[in-house]
Formats: structure tokens, sequence, C-alpha cells
């Protein structure tokens, strides 16, 4: 799934580390997700929308289901 973490964390100054602190993550997740390689759980997903003070649909992009 698409995100825009990388560009949220840059917007908030935050480093990989200093994000994957503020989870209790690895920065080996963070950059995983970042390069949209892993989804993360919906609790995951809640806590970055948290984070950085936006929606869900603000972090996490659907392109739908493609056939």
């Amino acid at each position: 799934m698409k995100n825009n973490i990388k560009v949220l964390r840059a917007q908030h100054s935050m480093t990989q580390d200093q994000l994957a602190e503020k989870l209790s993550v690895s920065r080996q997740t963070i950059i995983s997700l970042e390069k949209e390689k892993y989804n993360p759980s919906i609790i995951l997903a809640f806590k970055l929308a948290d984070i950085f003070n936006c929606k869900i649909e603000d972090v996490f992009i659907y392109e739908g289901e493609t056939e």
C-alpha cells in the first residue's frame, strides 16, 4: 500500500530512529514502511496518524484492487 510516511516524517522534522522509538518498533520497520514493502497493522496505522496529527487516509493511500 502506498503511503506518505516519509513526507510526513520530514514535515515533522523527525528521523527514522525517532519515529521508530515513538512507535516502539525497529528502524528497519520504518524503512520497510517507507519503501512500501510492509503494510502495518491497523493499530500501528492509527498510531502513525496520531503522531502526525492527521487522518489515516492522509498517511495511507488505498488504490483499490486491480483485476
